[in-house]
C-alpha cells in the first residue's frame, strides 16, 4: 500500500470488524506526521463530510496531507464525498476504511471509478504470525489456532476469554451491518444461515437444501450469501471442470475465512485430538490461507477451485493462474500420501501437487 503514497488514488481498506483496520492506521499516522486519523463515527467529523463546505473541510484536515477516514461508510454518500475531495482538494491523499464492503463499496463505484484503489485486510495470515514470532511459534500454536482462529485480538488471550470474544463476535456484531443494510428484523435467519455453512464446511452446498431447510426463498438465500461474501465472513469455491464427462459441474463449496468463527458458529470448541470434524477444520484453514495469500495482490489474478467426479476423484484446491494450475490437498493425518487422480493429471496440465499436513505446512508459504 506504501507505494501507493504518492499517487493520486484514493486508498479504500475493506475487511470484516475486528481484524484490525483502525489499529493498521494507528499504526501507519505513528510513522507519519503528514497523516491525521479521522473517526466517521464522530458527529463533527460526519456533519463536517456531509456538509461538502470545502473550507471546513480543508480546516479540519489541517497541515495533514494524509487524510485517514475510518469506518467511512457511516458518512452518507461517502462516494460523492470522497469524489469532492479528489477533485477539488487535490493536496490531501484520503485512505479510508469500511467494516462493510458491501456498503462501502455500493456507494463508491460509480463515483470512484478510476479514482481509488482497493486492499482487503483478513485475520491474521501464517506469513504474518511468523513474521512477528518466528515459524516455531506458529507450530506451537498451530493447534490453538484451527479452534480460535488469527482474529488479532485473540491471540495472546487465555482460552475463557478467547470464547467469550468469540461468541461476542457471532452473537450479531460480525454482521451488524448485514442486519441494518437489509433491514433484518430477525437476526437468527443470518446466524442459522451460517450454523449450517459451518457445518457444511468441506462439502458440496445446495442452495435448494438451503432454502428449504431454513424456511427462505432461494432468492433470499442467494441474497444473504452473497451479502456474507462482501462482509468477508465467507467465500464460496466453484467446481473446476474442462473436460472430462463424469466431473461434477456448477457446484460450490463455502469456507470461513477464520476458524475461530466457524467453530463458535457451531459451539464447538473440542480441541483437535477430540474432534470428528479435524480433517475439515484443517482444509477450512488451509483454504482460508491459500485465499488470503491469493489476494494480497502479489501474485497476480488467480482463479481458485475444488474439482470433483462422481466416481469420487477430488482435489481440494485448485489454482489456476496463466493456463498452469497448482494443486493442493489438505490432510491432517497422513497414514498414506495420497497422489493426485491419474485421471486429473492426465486430461490438465498440471504445474503442482502438494498435500499440505501440520509436518508439511511450510509448503504454504511458498507460491
Amino acid at each position: 500500500m506504501l507505494h501507493w503514497l504518492d499517487r493520486p488514488e484514493i486508498l479504500i481498506i475493506y475487511g470484516a470488524r475486528q481484524v484490525g483496520k483502525t489499529t493498521l492506521l494507528k499504526e501507519f499516522i505513528k510513522s507519519r506526521k503528514d497523516a491525521i486519523l479521522l473517526n466517521c463515527e464522530m458527529p463533527v467529523v460526519i456533519g463536517i463530510l456531509e456538509s461538502r463546505d470545502l473550507q471546513a473541510m480543508s480546516s479540519l484536515f489541517g497541515q495533514y496531507r494524509i487524510i485517514c477516514l475510518d469506518e467511512a461508510q457511516k458518512i452518507f454518500n461517502i462516494g460523492s464525498v470522497l469524489k469532492l475531495i479528489h477533485d477539488e482538494l487535490p493536496a490531501y491523499k484520503i485512505i479510508a476504511t469500511g467494516s462493510s464492503s458491501f456498503e462501502l463499496a455500493n456507494q463508491v463505484v460509480e463515483p470512484l471509478t478510476g479514482r481509488n484503489v482497493k486492499f482487503r485486510l483478513y485475520p491474521l495470515s501464517l506469513s504474518e504470525m511468523d513474521s512477528k514470532n518466528g515459524w516455531l511459534w506458529v507450530l506451537n500454536s498451530l493447534n490453538q489456532l484451527l479452534i480460535y482462529g488469527n482474529y488479532p485480538g485473540l491471540i495472546g488471550l487465555n482460552i475463557r476469554d478467547k470464547e467469550v470474544k468469540l461468541s461476542e463476535l457471532t452473537s450479531d456484531y460480525l454482521y451488524q451491518d448485514i442486519l441494518i443494510y437489509e433491514n433484518v428484523r430477525h437476526p437468527s435467519v443470518i446466524r442459522n444461515l451460517l450454523k449450517a455453512l459451518a457445518l457444511q464446511v468441506g462439502s458440496q452446498v445446495s442452495v435448494s437444501e438451503l432454502s428449504g431447510m431454513l424456511g427462505l426463498s432461494r432468492p433470499n438465500v442467494e441474497k444473504y450469501l452473497d451479502l456474507l461474501e462482501k462482509s468477508f465472513v465467507i467465500f464460496r469455491l466453484p467446481s473446476f471442470s474442462r473436460n472430462l464427462r463424469n466431473e461434477i459441474k456448477k457446484s460450490q463449496k463455502f469456507y470461513f475465512y477464520d476458524n475461530g468463527i466457524l467453530n463458535a458458529l457451531t459451539g464447538n470448541f473440542s480441541l483437535m485430538h477430540n474432534r470428528s470434524d479435524a480433517g475439515l477444520l484443517w482444509e477450512n484453514y488451509c483454504i482460508a490461507e491459500r485465499m488470503k495469500q491469493m489476494n494480497t495482490g502479489v501474485t497476480g489474478v488467480v482463479n481458485m477451485y475444488f474439482w470433483r467426479t462422481y466416481d469420487g476423484a477430488e482435489i481440494d484446491l485448485i489454482e489456476e493462474s496463466g493456463g498452469l494450475l497448482n494443486t493442493f490437498e489438505f490432510k491432517w493425518n497422513v497414514k498414506k500420501k495420497p497422489l493426485i487422480p491419474e485421471s486429473f493429471s492426465s486430461s490438465y496440465k498440471v504445474r503442482s501437487y502438494r498435500v499440505i499436513s501440520p509436518e508439511t505446512l511450510y509448503l504454504m508459504k511458498e507460491n
